[in-house]
């Protein structure tokens, strides 16, 4: 007989499958939160005001993703119509202590995060007398453990409820494949609870594909990846160094290990923001020896949510399309419209580096660097695609 192949099991993310992934701005009430939100969506959304609460509801905004082969692909094919990537992104109410039990707006709170994908997380470290500090100082690390803390307290009350429930079918006994998946779950759930209960973060903790399906469903806080912003005053952050910065690090290290931190300062980003023009936003950087982290932020986010980029080109259109990590041709392909998926025939893939390389398509065919790929092909990030379907969907 001949041996049997190895399957490879394909890896099971945590988080909501889809493309169209949502970042939510979480902290403690006047930590920056809205004013962030100001300015790297560039509008005047948000309520910026010097009072916990100012943001009831939360704003939404599309957020261009900076991306140098967008604009080389517009520079090469000069296109009637232009559309970059985007990531959305929602300034949500501040926390406060006390939240996961319903204070101060903690229901609204937690479940606007709960409707997010990942969490962008202002941190306040910078002095101010005439704002706020709902805990009266400012003190970094105690704000860091305050969130964790509502966060996880409310995801062992959403964790009980669901082993409940997975427990009245496991008490009904037998045999069923229902009620051996039902042992299983809950087998999961205990170690949820146990994990939270001992202060961990699910997002940081190693999964099997089985106990991701349990997590994804439950639509746990604490399962979301976060980005960490340490919101530093114009001069801290010019200057790079702050006196919170160290103990920042050692925390998150300890309590949400392989999370990315990322200094910025609001202030400047705010400043830059008002400027009539990108040349005055890029003197103004140039005088004080500083560059803006907006660019870096967002496309930290868009890894940390798992997308890539892949392009369509040609003189009516040059746009950047979002897709999961390890999408595979016929999906990317439903990303512009689901006939194309339906239908797929295959996909004419240039690798973008070669693009740029050869200088237009029919040299890169004539190179021999055109390729045709399949169902199975898993879509890498940068690749220019073509895609051929039937029923005259191209």
């Amino acid at each position: 007989m001949p041996p049997k192949k190895n399957v490879k099991e394909e890896k099971i993310l945590l988080g909501r499958p889809g493309n169209n992934l949502k970042s939510g701005i979480v902290g403690l009430a006047n930590v920056g939160k809205s004013t962030f939100f100001q300015a790297i969506t560039r509008c005047p959304l948000g309520n910026p005001a010097n009072y916990p609460f100012a943001t009831i509801e939360p704003e939404e905004a599309r957020v261009t993703v900076p991306s140098a082969r967008f604009d080389k692909l517009c520079e090469m094919y000069k296109p009637a119509s232009k559309v970059p990537a985007h990531i959305t992104v929602y300034d949500i109410a501040g926390l406060t202590k006390g939240a996961h039990a319903g204070e101060g707006l903690g229901n609204a709170f937690l479940s606007n995060i709960r409707a997010v994908d990942a969490i962008f997380q202002v941190v306040r470290c910078f002095d101010d007398a005439e704002i706020i500090h709902i805990e009266g100082d400012v003190d970094p690390v105690r704000d860091l453990q305050i969130i964790k803390d509502e966060l996880r307290l409310k995801d062992i009350e959403f964790a009980k409820k669901h082993l409940e429930g997975v427990e009245k079918i496991v008490k009904r006994g037998g045999q069923s494949m229902e009620v051996k998946q039902k042992k299983e779950e809950a087998a999961t759930c205990e170690k949820i609870i146990k994990l939270l209960e001992d202060g961990h973060r699910i997002a940081n903790q190693n999964w099997t594909g089985k106990e991701v399906l349990v997590i994804n469903e439950m639509l746990l806080l604490t399962a979301k990846p976060a980005i960490y912003l340490i919101n530093l005053s114009e001069k801290d952050y010019v200057r790079k160094k702050n006196k919170y910065l160290l103990k920042i690090k050692q925390w998150i290290d300890e309590n949400s290990p392989g999370d990315v931190i990322i200094p910025f300062s609001v202030c400047l980003e705010e400043k830059l923001s008002h400027m009539e023009t990108e040349e005055e936003a890029e003197a103004y950087l140039k005088e004080i020896g500083a560059t803006t982290s907006l660019p870096k932020i967002i496309t930290t986010m868009r890894q940390t949510l798992g997308l890539i980029s892949f392009f369509t080109s040609g003189a009516d259109e040059v746009r950047e399309w979002t897709i999961r990590n390890g999408t595979k041709a016929p999906q990317a392909a439903g990303v512009i419209h689901n006939d194309l998926m339906n239908t797929f025939i295959l996909a004419q893939v240039t690798k973008y580096e070669d693009l740029v390389e050869y200088g237009d398509d029919a040299s890169v065919k004539a190179a021999g660097k055109l390729q045709q790929k399949g169902k199975d092909y898993v879509v890498e990030d940068g690749d220019v695609i073509y895609f051929r379907a039937g029923a005259g969907k191209n």
